[in-house]
């Protein structure tokens, strides 16, 4: 993104004393052209990324049926998200961090792709809504490099242990897996805060929780207040399980009912207002198993796909003739990871293996052992032995169940990093 705009003027370098100097740029003709609104470190962030962030939020909100705070108010939290991407994206060029065009043009793709558009078409859609693509890619850029930078400080550093789990998993059990669709309002406060920064900030919840209840909106509020990361999405949190739930809100939030609003819940990066918008239970989920067994032999130097086909089909001659496949899988069958149990697959659910695998599976008969085919992993013969309907419930919810504890986490550390990220920081706002 340009930090600078400069009109008929060329520009070899520009030092950071000459943006401290001077708050304003201005054309020969002395047009105001852009002017400084913060200062980050030894970085600046420009009125015009100010206005074009108020925009397209503001857009945004809207669009939500969201009513829009006083300008003021949403200039202030617009800028704090320019000042704390601004802190971020320094401290990645620190790091190194770096997106190279070719995985931007790869997320870009299946950005059109979800889009059910073609990565040529994608700057025509944008310009049909208003946006610059070549703004959009260097605000996808940004996103990425935020997205490593995170991946690098939390994420990493963020374990999901068997215990964990195995705790989660008594709790769903005895009644704890219901969804909530939830919002939130975090009235922050500095990482080593004083006791008088400790009383403000408990006060401004105290008075936006008891505006709430006197029927104020939860998404205006939270635009207008919240220091989260979500504020300018209205605080809006999405549908959450019980064990996604931050460890500060798992005891209050399974009690409480759709349209209820929780008192401030203090934590170590502030005041929390939960209001839960919906709350759902969590069906069954019955699936098709098959329990295939296969066998795999692999071109090389000496041997090409021609005559490890030839060489599949005698074997499968061989089974069809009577020999046992498990026998013959544990003598031939290059397979490591099956092929000393005989080429026992296991129970799998369809979408299992790679597509050209499971083209092939999906319409064999019990008992049916499938002619040779290739996939990239090598040439295979495969033998269905039993199908069954499975209640995968529990193995779902398990697995559901380590992904929402490594989000509550990283969730919980990704407001801390952010918050020390920003007390670190030099910030001068220019307004």
């Amino acid at each position: 993104m340009k930090k600078l705009i400069w009109i008929g003027v060329a520009i070899a370098a520009l030092g950071f004393n000459h943006a401290m100097a001077q708050t304003r740029e201005l054309s020969t003709s002395g047009q105001l052209l852009d002017r400084v609104v913060a200062i980050v470190n030894d970085g600046i962030v420009l009125q015009s990324e100010l206005e074009a962030q108020m925009r397209l939020i503001s857009q945004r909100l809207v669009d939500q049926g969201v009513q829009l705070p006083p300008r003021g108010v949403l200039r202030q939290q617009v800028l704090e998200r320019l000042v704390i991407g601004e802190i971020q994206m320094q401290r990645a060029a620190r790091l190194d961090i770096r997106i190279t065009e070719e995985q931007l043009n790869s997320t870009l793709a299946r950005i059109a792709a979800n889009n059910k558009v073609s990565f040529e078409q994608l700057p025509q859609v944008l310009a049909q809504q208003g946006l610059d693509y070549a703004d959009y890619r260097e605000e996808m850029r940004r996103e990425m490099t935020i997205s490593q930078l995170r991946q690098r400080d939390v994420d990493s550093r963020v374990n999901v242990s068997e215990r964990e789990l195995d705790q989660l998993m008594e709790a769903q059990t005895s009644g704890a897996a219901a969804e909530f669709e939830m919002s939130h309002i975090l009235i922050s406060i500095p990482s080593s805060a004083t006791p008088e920064q400790l009383e403000v900030a408990s006060d401004k919840a105290q008075t936006v929780y008891r505006r709430l209840l006197q029927g104020e909106e939860f998404s205006e509020m939270a635009v207008s207040y919240s220091d989260a990361q979500d504020a300018l999405e209205g605080g809006y949190l999405g549908w959450r399980k019980g064990a996604q739930l931050p460890t500060i809100f798992s005891d209050i939030v399974p009690g409480m009912k759709a349209g209820q609003i929780s008192e401030p819940i203090r934590s170590s990066s502030g005041f929390h207002i939960i209001r839960i918008n919906e709350v759902r239970g969590v069906d069954p989920v019955i699936v098709t198993q098959s329990h295939f067994r296969h066998i795999l032999l692999t071109a090389n130097e000496l041997k090409d796909d021609a005559t490890v086909e030839t060489e599949l089909m005698a074997v499968r001659q061989r089974i069809l003739d009577g020999e046992d496949f498990g026998a013959v899988a544990l003598a031939v069958s290059e397979d490591p990871g099956s092929g000393s149990e005989g080429g026992d697959l296991g129970w799998t659910e369809p979408g299992t293996f790679v597509p050209e695998f499971d083209a092939v599976v999906k319409d064999l008969q019990i008992g049916e052992i499938s002619e040779p085919f290739k996939t990239r992993f090598g040439w295979h013969i495969v033998e269905l032995l039993e199908v069954r309907e499975y209640d995968s419930t529990q193995d779902k919810l398990r697995n559901e169940a380590y992904m929402a504890i490594l989000q509550r986490k990283v969730a919980e550390q990704s407001e801390i990093w952010v918050r020390q990220l920003r007390d670190e920081a030099f910030v001068e706002y220019k307004l």
